[in-house]
């Protein structure tokens, strides 16, 4: 059984920066793709960072130059840097990882910007 666990997440100031990172554990097999939504409240799941095994990166247009995914394909673990963190940055992120068209998620953790 595939699992993800996400860590570290927490409470930062408008302008601060926080390291998120995620391990996957339970699979024989590579993942095509690793990366990191976010839902805030009321909002739907949207898609923050995602690299695929190629090396190939995708980012939302709200996070870009500031946010930088990096991924270890061989240890199955992939961080997200955020940096110059906004109010509206708040949201649960979700590591995700794609292999064979399935879909797989972490329990999230929560990232809160505010003074």
């Amino acid at each position: 059984q595939v699992r993800l666990v996400e860590s570290g997440g927490g409470l930062v100031q408008p302008g601060g920066s926080l390291r998120l990172s995620c391990v996957a554990s339970g699979s024989s097999f590579s993942f095509n793709a690793m990366g990191w939504y976010r839902q805030a409240p009321g909002k739907g799941r949207e898609l923050v960072a995602i690299e695929t095994s190629g090396g190939s990166t995708n980012y939302a247009d709200s996070v870009k130059g500031r946010f930088t995914i990096s991924r270890d394909v061989a240890k199955k673990m992939v961080n997200l840097q955020m940096n110059s963190l906004k109010p509206e940055d708040t949201a649960v992120y979700y590591c995700s990882a794609i292999s064979h068209g399935l879909h797989y998620w972490g329990q999230g953790t929560q990232v809160t910007v505010s003074s």
